[in-house]
């Protein structure tokens, strides 16, 4: 059952075509990682599914709801991360997921907030303002932003920006824990060898047009370089 629909979707502004005639459909519960050059698409491609932009034509649906028609229930449906962790500074990490506990629409629960935060190693850092977490801190607390109400879907741009190496662990194991749960993850990024270990499905978007698309399991890491380099070789 594919839990994202894209069929025929197009971007431009103005005379230039962003995403051209895309077609894509993501089964449930699958880790699909993205990869591309700067310009490709990429982003605007998040935008769209996260409901931030609209698409020029196409038709997308995510869990069963129409983009177009929707966009409430397609919202309610994801997690999204992207360059801003939309966080707000003078909050503690415990406000600011209350916050956005009500946001969602969820009970002011004290054990669920304990629990994420728990999740993303930062239970200990609960009452402290959020501006005073370092960079790889507030990525973590992005994260727990994103899965606090429970989707079905997290829509990932460059979630491991700015975190050091034990932070990119933490977060690797919370997305391997929500995947095992049975969440769909659809992750930016434009690390090779981090997208190839953690996603069981590739892409590769050039020119707004998907140029590759394999199951993990069909091309080790070093084929999947060579595919990716001739592809970035091959546009130039």
């Amino acid at each position: 059952m594919s839990i994202i629909s894209l069929k025929s979707l197009q971007k431009r502004y103005g005379r230039k075509k962003v995403l051209n005639d895309l077609n894509l459909e993501v089964t449930e519960g699958e880790f699909v990682v993205m990869f591309g050059p700067n310009g490709a698409g990429k982003t605007t491609l998040i935008r769209i599914l996260s409901t931030l932009s609209r698409p020029t034509s196409g038709k997308v649906v995510i869990n069963g709801f129409d983009l177009a028609e929707e966009s409430i229930d397609v919202r309610n449906s994801i997690g999204v991360l992207s360059h801003n962790p939309f966080l707000y500074d003078d909050l503690t990490l415990r406000e600011n997921l209350f916050f956005y506990s009500r946001m969602y629409g969820l009970k002011k629960d004290e054990k669920t907030i304990k629990a994420t935060a728990d999740d993303i190693g930062l239970l200990h850092r609960l009452n402290d303002r959020v501006g005073q977490f370092s960079r790889g801190m507030k990525q973590r607390a992005a994260v727990a932003r994103v899965v606090l109400h429970n989707p079905p879907v997290l829509l990932l741009d460059e979630p491991y920006t700015g975190l050091d190496f034990k932070a990119w662990g933490t977060v690797t194991d919370m997305l391997m824990k929500f995947h095992k749960q049975g969440k769909t993850i659809f992750l930016i990024t434009h690390n090779v060898e981090l997208g190839h270990k953690i996603g069981e499905r590739l892409l590769i978007l050039v020119n707004g047009r998907i140029a590759f698309d394999s199951k993990k399991s069909d091309m080790d890491l070093e084929g999947f370089k060579e595919k990716y380099h001739g592809l970035m070789e091959a546009q130039r």
